[in-house]
C-alpha cells in the first residue's frame, strides 16, 4: 500500500459537490479520503487508523462495508458511522483538511487547485482534541494526545 497524508485548508461550499469533484479525479483502486484535520492528532494517528481499517477488512472484522468509511471509523476510534462522520467528516465552511491518498497517482497539483496545501494543519491542537474526543487531564499526564488516540483505535479493534 502506498499511503500519503497531506494537510490542506479550504472552503467547502457544498460537501456533495466537493466529494463529487474529488471522486472524479481518482482512478479504479485509488482511495482519496478527506477528513477534518482539527480532529487529527498527527500523521501517526492517521497511519494507524488506515492500517487498522485494512486489517479489519482482511480479518472480516470491518464495521462498514466501504473501506473509506472504515478508515473514518478507525481514525475516529468510533463504532458508529454517524459519530465518526460528526468528528472527522466534511462540513460546509472553511476547514482544515487531512487528505489521505492510498495507491494514488500524484494529485497534489489537482488538490492544490481546490484547496491550499498547508501541512501545519496536521499538527495537533491538544485543547481542541481534548474537547472533540473527551480526553481527560489524567490521560494527558500519562501519554501525549496522538498516543491516546492510537490507543483508543487499538482498543476498538481489541473490543471487537
Amino acid at each position: 500500500m502506498n499511503l500519503q497524508i497531506l494537510g490542506f485548508k479550504g472552503e467547502i461550499t457544498s460537501v456533495d459537490e466537493t466529494l463529487s469533484r474529488i471522486n472524479s479525479m481518482k482512478k479504479d483502486g485509488e482511495i482519496i479520503q478527506l477528513l477534518n484535520a482539527d480532529a487529527v492528532a498527527g500523521v501517526r494517528h492517521i497511519q494507524h487508523g488506515v492500517n487498522q481499517a485494512f486489517l479489519a477488512f482482511q480479518r472480516n472484522q470491518n464495521l462498514a462495508n466501504d473501506l473509506s468509511v472504515e478508515i473514518c471509523l478507525r481514525c475516529s476510534a468510533q463504532r458508529q458511522i454517524s459519530r465518526a462522520f460528526e468528528l472527522l467528516g466534511l462540513k460546509e465552511g472553511f476547514m482544515n483538511l487531512c487528505v489521505i491518498l492510498i495507491d494514488c497517482d500524484d494529485y497534489i497539483s489537482e488538490l492544490s487547485s481546490i484547496f491550499d496545501l498547508d501541512e501545519s494543519v496536521l499538527n495537533p491542537d491538544v485543547d481542541k482534541l481534548r474537547d472533540i474526543y473527551s480526553i481527560s487531564d489524567e490521560e494527558l499526564e500519562i501519554m501525549d494526545v496522538e498516543d491516546i488516540l492510537i490507543d483508543r483505535i487499538s482498543r476498538l479493534v481489541a473490543d471487537y
